[in-house]
């Protein structure tokens, strides 16, 4: 299973909207440089949940899909995902490990829309548009730069 990143962005202080980048450095058990959770200065560093906030990806195809279903419209990175992606099943990867760009990562959990979005964008509808198609965390298990453009897959990791 083979993917491409389409977009990358990322935030640098928590309710910072997300900045648009070229590429970005993955590092492990850090994050991505540049973003608010590689210093852990998100929104949600310090909720009492374990989650990683190493990398959040989202489909492509799962943002148009809910733009036609919900009659909205999403600006690249207004999601607050950090890679938009096409061609790759996300969900599927939930546990499994692959390569995005010259980084290994894992899917950690399903990254379903959350009431925060929904607020900042104060636009209703955001997030009932794209529960069960809001991503997936990843934890960075190698470091490596992702750009544009690069390949998303399941092999040699």
């Amino acid at each position: 299973m083979t993917g491409t990143v389409e977009y990358v962005h990322v935030a640098g202080e928590a309710g910072a909207p997300p900045q648009q980048r070229e590429s970005v450095e993955a590092v492990v058990g850090k994050g991505l440089q540049g973003d608010r959770y590689f210093e852990k200065e998100g929104t949600f560093s310090t909720d009492e949940e374990d989650r990683t906030r190493d990398l959040t990806l989202i489909e492509a195809e799962a943002i148009e899909q809910a733009e036609a279903d919900y009659d909205v419209e999403f600006e690249p990175g207004i999601h607050r995902r950090n890679l938009t992606v096409r061609g790759v099943g996300l969900n599927r990867l939930l546990g499994e490990r692959f390569r995005v760009g010259d980084a290994v990562v894992e899917g950690a959990e399903l990254c379903e829309p959350c009431t925060y979005l929904e607020r900042k964008l104060e636009e209703k509808g955001i997030r009932e548009a794209l529960v069960h198609r809001g991503g997936l965390r990843c934890e960075i298990v190698e470091t490596g730069e992702i750009a544009v453009g690069d390949d998303i897959g399941t092999g040699d990791t």
